[in-house]
């Protein structure tokens, strides 16, 4: 996953699109899991704070004004 500060440099279309993919990824590994495929279970959590982190920037922006 990028560092925050590369996250704060995209565009909020951008960031939007990240959270698209993150919450794709976790339906397949949410599905991996249910189906004891998923060996690295670790990366549950660590998708989900990812998504919150690019909420996070998300809703900041927006706060700033910086509507794309």
């Amino acid at each position: 996953m990028k560092t925050v500060e590369k996250l704060r440099d995209l565009s909020i279309h951008e960031l939007h699109e990240k959270d698209i993919e993150l919450r794709k990824e976790l339906f397949n590994l949410r599905f991996q899991h249910a189906s004891h495929q998923l060996e690295n279970t670790a990366r549950l959590r660590l998708v989900r704070r990812d998504i919150a982190r690019v909420k996070t920037i998300i809703k900041e922006k927006k706060m700033q004004g910086a509507e794309d």
